[in-house]
């Protein structure tokens, strides 16, 4: 018998948004598989008078706004003991197979223990393949890109919580989100390393696509919100030991600078992030993976073969080594390949990434005495020459850099031409693949 779902919703004003998320899951969710709970966290609006006339909705009207963690445990708490727990966003549409799709997912492997959806925003590289004008074009390739298919699946360290389904008896465990997250802000990634530390999966499925209008409430006030921002990443750090822009570190800039990698190493692959990507991209290599920050590597070691000491791993043994951009902060970035190039076969690749310390925003500050050393968090700044120079020293060959520009203002251009620099100042960043010689 298919497991059902309890969607939970919370809503705080916005009447139309939630008028089309419910009415775009009555219309696109399998008769009898679900139940809608809405949590209201004190409208303002009419939603609670429009709540109160839908006899198919479980309506809680809360008396104050007790924010979204809090929201989604009342929710919870409210739910069908035996179903399965889906947070969704009011500001959302489903579509054809969405849910459907997601419970595929979420039960063909008793490790899995949360799946999510594809969107049309692309944070945490969560966003879907095809673009559209409208929302009947939207429903179409829908429609198209809903097809079950596991081979879509790809294992994440964290899930972005627009759209979590998660299976019951996790959340058994779990016991609901962290209200020190209140009023919302990061909950999401707490809540995906608390799943993973259980001993499961997560998985993104590429096959299920919803609609996300992105953020409709904490973003409105900019000050207020950049203020729970710092709050909520305070309290991330406390309880954890990282900050959370571990898990942006996902090395997408470099990683298809990739050959057909057959044996990988992930060096400085932080809590898993990108060993993940690699292992969904390429998924016939072996990746192993390596992170000497031991509150990184708890995590890291939960999702891939993972050391913390890279003596632990067996010389001209890898044909791929990604590094993303960890020669801006080792202490000697020269002495660094040297050493690392001994785990690489003849004739295999280093792939990285670099900012480009001489890019036209940067001499466009310098001349305006504002660029200041302190805001530049690297501990080493590299042009494309210094990578290059480094690279050939050590005996590589058939380096190859792929850049990514900005949009130079009509100043900057100005300075350009002053100071006759070529095209080149406009990149900002470097991706880079070099091949150790082949004796």
């Amino acid at each position: 018998m298919k497991k059902k779902t309890s969607i939970i919703i919370l809503t705080y004003n916005h009447l139309d948004l939630t008028k089309d998320c419910i009415e775009s899951i009555r219309k696109y969710t399998e008769q009898d598989t679900y139940e809608i709970i809405i949590v209201d966290n004190h409208s303002q609006d009419e939603t609670p008078e429009w709540l109160k006339t839908q006899s198919d909705l479980h309506v809680i009207l809360n008396q104050e706004n007790v924010g979204f963690p809090k929201g989604c445990n009342i929710g919870i708490e409210a739910s069908a003991r035996e179903n399965d727990i889906l947070l969704l966003n009011n500001d959302t549409i489903a579509t054809t197979n969405w849910l459907n799709n997601l419970q595929k997912c979420l039960h063909s492997d008793p490790k899995i223990g949360a799946v999510g959806a594809v969107s049309n925003h692309g944070a945490n590289l969560q966003a879907c393949e095809f673009t559209y004008e409208n929302f009947d074009e939207m429903q179409e390739k829908a429609q198209k890109n809903n097809v079950s298919d596991s081979s879509r699946w790809e294992e994440k360290i964290c899930l972005i919580g627009y759209c979590m389904l998660i299976k019951r008896e996790v959340i058994d465990k779990l016991g609901g989100l962290d209200e020190g997250y209140t009023p919302g802000y990061i909950e999401d990634n707490d809540l995906s390393l608390r799943i993973v530390k259980l001993g499961y999966k997560l998985y993104l499925c590429h096959d299920a696509f919803i609609h996300h209008y992105l953020g409709t409430s904490f973003r409105k006030d900019e000050q207020k919100f950049n203020q729970l921002i710092l709050k909520n990443r305070a309290y991330f750090e406390k309880k954890w030991n990282f900050d959370v822009f571990s898990f942006d570190h996902n090395k997408n800039l470099s990683i298809f600078l990739a050959k057909d990698p057959q044996e990988v190493l992930d060096y400085h692959c932080e809590i898993g992030a990108s060993l993940l990507r690699i292992h969904y991209l390429f998924p016939n290599a072996y990746v192993a993976g390596v992170e000497s920050n031991l509150h990184k590597f708890a995590i890291s070691k939960l999702v891939g073969n993972v050391t913390n000491n890279i003596e632990d791993l067996v010389k001209n043994s890898f044909d791929t080594i990604f590094i993303g951009n960890i020669l801006e902060e080792v202490e000697k970035p020269l002495c660094f390949i040297h050493e690392l190039k001994e785990y690489l076969k003849p004739g295999g690749y280093i792939i990285g990434e670099f900012s480009n310390i001489s890019n036209i925003e940067n001499f466009s500050l310098l001349l305006k005495d504002s660029w200041y050393y302190q805001n530049f968090q690297k501990q080493n700044h590299f042009t494309k020459s210094d990578i290059l120079k480094m690279f050939l020293d050590e005996g590589f060959v058939d380096g190859y850099f792929y850049p990514f520009s900005k949009e130079v203002s009509a100043d900057e251009m100005d300075i350009c031409k002053k100071l006759s620099l070529n095209d080149e100042a406009k990149n900002t960043y470097y991706s880079f693949r070099f091949q150790k010689r082949i004796i």
